[in-house]
């Protein structure tokens, strides 16, 4: 619980400069967006080529050579990295579990644990999370953004969480907090009849381009921006008297403006978003100083990649000389050389016995490569292998003698310590991405909604009506000098792990036949299970006590 002194809505700073917002205040943002666009330059590039890199076209990158017969061989060890790295996380999709910190929240928070997922689903938020998986393991961020769509349930609106592409996205340079930025620009490409349909005042000021220099990837389909115009989302925030913060939105195209929140006398004072943060939350991979973003695999593992495949190019190269007969012929011989170079044709003639002999016609002799050279790409793909920590157990293979499901997942799981972190620095990003939701249940759930509940638990399947009452400020008493004390329901957010891995599924499984043979579930033997029960660790540990108490016909606090 929060508690604070309500206080009177303060005139914002510098109020009559700042609203309404216009002209000159989309001027200065349109200039500021441009500042914001060259402090980004590098990643930009970065971006776009590492998604070549990503493709297998890193020769494109690298500069590829002119001459047809060298080969260009695309190994795609550092696409299988990613490829593991990306199972994994699916492997480990997050579970929502709401705590209350006051014990009249709990049913609150058992409803916020039920409805969370449905509200995801609703939105196609796994294969957004799947989608931005690739994201941060190519380029080293993901940029998720919980959002309020009016137009969704008929009208009546509800929560979109959208995946940002990190060329769209601009923000202060320098700054490491997204949180941080005085402002935030989200550009994205609409067709002109589009923007004209919804917005008429744009007619005439729409050109055959998107009127902003758009850093893009290169396709495979020619793509065609002429009938498509740039629409810039600005978020900014003001500060207020007393030391609060406001968020403010505002939308631009063709250098006007569209809407802006600080001009609408209802939310002049409230702001965009009650909680007054950027919508957007960055799920960084491997962070850099300076910048909220990060590097991912690619820049990591695109040296060795690199070096791999020259060193089989080389090789490749070796083979194809030696595989191919070449002579040297001398200016005399009166070879037919039409004939000698068809290999279709039986006979070859030649003026004058005396010229064959071995002086005037020899064989070129290719010298094969040492055996060092393939020692060194073995060395090179060992290299990679350890930089993207994708052993040969991290993808099933344990080895001879290796097959007990326990004994695979153990070997894994101790080898995929890297991934295991990278997981958790996602479910950081998740649990602020479920905050974010939390508050606009609280500001947007003024009606009563219809949940058919999903995941474990004993709500499964069933349908529940939740609205955003017992989430709003309560007025709870007054303080000395008679203002009022406002009450704010807060809540933490936990997530578990859904495990979907087969093998883990089978270790479970090895686990719970072992607990049967070693008498855990014998009713007289309680007291002994529940006490092994508290030294040991593994997913489900609590219903297996809960299952054993049960049998044995305990309470729910008896222990050995």
């Amino acid at each position: 619980m929060e508690t604070t002194r309500s206080e009177p809505a303060q005139p914002l700073d510098g109020l009559p400069a700042r609203l309404p917002i216009g002209p000159q205040e989309v001027a200065q943002a349109l200039k500021t967006l441009g500042a914001y666009k060259r402090g980004k330059a590098n990643l930009e590039r970065r971006v776009v080529e590492d998604e070549r890199w990503y493709q297998l076209r890193h020769w494109d990158v690298v500069g590829r050579q002119s001459d047809s017969y060298r080969p260009q061989p695309t190994s795609a060890w550092l696409f299988n990295a990613i490829l593991n790295k990306h199972a994994d996380a699916m492997d480990n999709f997050p579970q929502i579990n709401v705590l209350a910190r006051e014990p009249s929240d709990e049913a609150d928070a058992k409803m916020l644990s039920a409805i969370l997922p449905v509200i995801l689903e609703r939105g196609g938020f796994e294969e957004k999370y799947a989608a931005g998986w690739w994201e941060k393991l190519k380029h080293g961020t993901a940029v998720y953004a919980p959002l309020w769509n009016s137009a969704l349930e008929n009208g009546l609106g509800d929560i979109e969480v959208g995946l940002v592409d990190l060329l769209n996205i601009f923000w202060e340079p320098g700054i490491t907090d997204i949180q941080k930025s005085r402002n935030l620009f989200v550009v994205d490409l609409v067709d002109n009849d589009l923007l004209l349909a919804d917005y008429p005042q744009l007619d005439g000021l729409l050109g055959n381009g998107p009127g902003f220099d758009m850093a893009g990837y290169v396709y495979d389909d020619t793509v065609d921006l002429s009938g498509k115009t740039a629409v810039i989302d600005w978020y900014y925030k003001v500060r207020r008297k007393g030391g609060r913060t406001v968020l403010h939105y505002a939308k631009l195209c063709a250098g006007q403006l569209l809407f802006a929140s600080e001009n609408d006398p209802a939310l002049a004072q409230r702001g965009w978003y009650d909680h007054g943060e950027y919508p957007f939350v960055f799920d960084t991979l491997f962070p850099e100083k300076g910048t909220p973003v990060g590097f991912g695999y690619v820049a990591l593992c695109k040296d060795p990649q690199l070096y791999i495949d020259k060193l089989s190019q080389i090789m490749l190269e070796n083979a194809m000389m030696s595989g191919k007969k070449r002579f040297f012929i001398g200016g005399n011989t009166g070879v037919n050389e039409k004939e000698f170079l068809d290999w279709a044709a039986p006979l070859v003639h030649v003026e004058g016995a005396n010229n064959l002999d071995d002086a005037h016609i020899r064989e070129i002799q290719t010298t094969p490569l040492d055996g060092v050279f393939l020692q060194v790409l073995q060395m090179k793909i060992d290299e990679m292998k350890e930089t993207a920590n994708n052993r040969d157990v991290s993808q099933g293979s344990a080895g001879a003698g290796v097959t007990a499901a326990a004994a695979i997942t153990a070997l894994q799981e101790a080898g995929n310590k890297s991934s295991r972190d990278m997981i958790a620095g996602s479910y950081r990003a998740y649990a602020r991405l479920d905050y974010l939701i939390i508050e606009l249940i609280r500001q947007f759930y003024s009606q009563s909604r219809s949940f058919r509940i999903l995941g474990p638990g004993a709500l499964r399947g069933q349908f529940a009506e939740y609205s955003n009452a017992s989430l709003v400020d309560q007025v709870v008493g007054e303080d000395s000098a008679g203002n009022p004390l406002v009450r704010r329901p807060v809540f933490d957010i936990k997530l578990q792990t859904q495990k979907r891995n087969p093998v883990s599924q089978a270790g479970q499984n090895e686990l719970g036949q072992a607990l049967y043979a070693a008498g855990f579930f014998q009713p007289d033997r309680a007291y002994e299970a529940l006490t092994a029960l508290e030294v040991m660790d593994f997913e489900g540990k609590e219903r297996v006590a809960r299952a054993i108490r049960e049998r044995a016909g305990l309470g729910e606090t008896a222990r050995g």
